[in-house]
């Protein structure tokens, strides 16, 4: 086994993987990596839960066991099992947490995509979630959307640990990093504890060369008179984007602002960077790994990334490297027009509705799933 992943840890960035899964779980894959790859979360979503649970048998004996107690819903035997897995995850990473103390070791539940534009049942359901699984080592995760940025501030003022996700932009991320600070400040100012509220904020990547990309090929397809200015910026807009982000970061940190809540014990909350699957097989595998390393962040990897990245992966401080060019990039990007608060607009909205359809598809395979179940039981 190598020790890239280990490396990388060592170099300041956690490792987390962002798959879950009831057999992966039960035959110790997750002990596993954290065992042998220093991993130290890891995170899920709706579409991850629909793979998960939505095929196979994997998960019919927990169904069983649960209508077996009463009648439910679809939604509450899909909640038991999803909860369950959490559990699990958390009791493998808690040995993480503890000898961290409380700097990392989280495993990630995501509140129903429905809610994304709900402030308060975002709150509501969250805190549901928080006391469903009970562990110190969770974070609930919420969307950066305009409804959710105040839920993350009465969240995090309410002592929850808070992944924020579906972040595209630089404005929604300063958004959301404000309302941690401004969550701990009211928390504080309460005389209540603060050095053990973790949070993160979810960087999504490879889904903004995905489309910025296409708009470049298209334009350069149809002979556009700027082709070689396109051509010199594609496949790296997503990476000055997410290079902007930390730069911001550490300025805010640096802050007299901040530097008062580090003084009562408060932990950062850390840039993570998601969506680091390569979707174009033109760019190297390990492309959104290798080129955003850097201390105090996160990256969650699928499988098939971190595979890759154990690999073949280049250790390197490259996340602080070449900002200037990184803000060239940007610039460029906006001279040619390719409307990037347009596009980060439009990703928040797809990856909502992204994780919807994937909720939807879940509750549909888990309700046919019960009907079946429910007749053998009668039927028993």
């Amino acid at each position: 086994m190598s020790d890239t992943l280990k490396d990388l840890g060592k170099a300041g960035q956690a490792v987390w993987l962002d798959f879950v899964d009831r057999k992966f779980l039960d035959e110790g894959g997750l002990r596993k990596l954290v065992a042998e790859d220093g991993l130290t979360g890891v995170t899920s979503n709706p579409s991850i839960f629909e793979k998960a649970m939505g095929h196979g048998d994997a998960y019919d004996d927990g169904f069983k066991q649960f209508l077996a107690k009463g009648e439910a819903s679809v939604e509450d035997v899909y909640e038991s099992q999803a909860i369950a897995d959490i559990k699990a995850a958390a009791a493998d990473l808690r040995p993480a947490y503890d000898r961290l103390e409380g700097k990392d070791g989280y495993v990630s539940l995501e509140v129903s995509p429905y809610l994304a534009e709900k402030t308060d049942d975002t709150i509501t359901e969250a805190h549901k979630l928080w006391k469903a699984v009970d562990a110190l080592n969770l974070m609930i995760k919420v969307p950066g959307t305009k409804a959710g940025v105040p839920a993350i501030r009465r969240l995090i003022e309410d002592g929850l640990n808070i992944n924020v996700t579906l972040l595209f932009s630089l404005e929604s991320y300063q958004a959301v990093a404000l309302a941690y600070i401004e969550g701990l400040e009211a928390r504080a100012g309460k005389g209540e504890a603060i050095d053990r509220i973790a949070s993160v904020a979810s960087f999504f990547v490879s889904r903004i060369d995905s489309l910025i990309d296409k708009k470049i090929d298209d334009r350069v397809k149809a002979g556009d008179a700027e082709s070689d200015a396109l051509k010199a910026i594609r496949g790296k807009v997503a990476i000055a984007n997410a290079k902007l982000a930390y730069a911001w970061y550490e300025d805010l940190v640096a802050g007299d602002r901040w530097q008062a809540l580090a003084a009562k014990g408060a932990m950062p909350q850390r840039l993570l960077w998601a969506s680091t699957g390569t979707k174009d097989p033109a760019y190297p595998d390990t492309l959104y790994v290798d080129s955003l390393i850097g201390p105090d962040t996160v990256n969650t990897m699928p499988p098939k990334t971190m595979d890759a990245y154990r690999d073949h992966g280049t250790l390197a401080q490259t996340l602080t490297a070449d900002v200037d060019a990184a803000r060239h990039v940007m610039a460029e990007a906006d001279r040619l027009g390719l409307d990037m608060p347009g596009v980060t607009a439009e990703l928040v909205k797809d990856g909502v509705k992204l994780f919807a359809d994937a909720a939807d598809a879940l509750l549909k395979a888990v309700g046919e799933k019960r009907t079946a179940i429910l007749s053998e039981l009668v039927k028993g």
